[in-house]
């Protein structure tokens, strides 16, 4: 059974392997683990005038599940809300989407399978 230190250590391994992979393709990191009562916000990064609230799920590999089955509805509810609550306290009002990346580790810990998903919320 993995250890909190172990799962905290493969979480912030994958927000930086995430951050990595978005500001590749263009995106602009505004804040990382951004807290507040309701939930954590991984990633908040900006890309072409809209705001991006970023989920990253990581897994150290898929044999008690993939990253996307961690993704249920309560969960997303919670982004959801630390995401209102994110633009209220910012006076940011405009365009925004709540993604998610999902990331399975191989071994030493490098990426097998990187997949990003957009605008999760309908």
């Amino acid at each position: 059974m993995p250890s909190d230190y172990h799962n905290f250590a493969i979480g912030r391994l994958g927000e930086a392997v995430a951050g990595r992979y978005l500001k590749g393709k263009g995106y602009k990191i505004i804040e990382k683990n951004y807290r507040c009562k309701q939930s954590e916000i991984d990633l908040v990064a900006c890309f072409k005038q809209t705001l991006v609230f970023v989920e990253v799920r990581t897994k150290t590999g898929e044999n008690f599940g993939s990253p996307e089955e961690s993704l249920n509805k309560r969960k997303i509810n919670k982004i959801v809300k630390a995401c209102q609550f994110y633009m209220y306290q910012s006076g940011y009002f405009k365009g925004y989407r709540i993604d998610a990346i999902c990331i399975v580790l191989g071994k030493n810990r490098i990426p097998r399978r990187l997949s990003h998903y957009k605008d999760i919320v309908f």
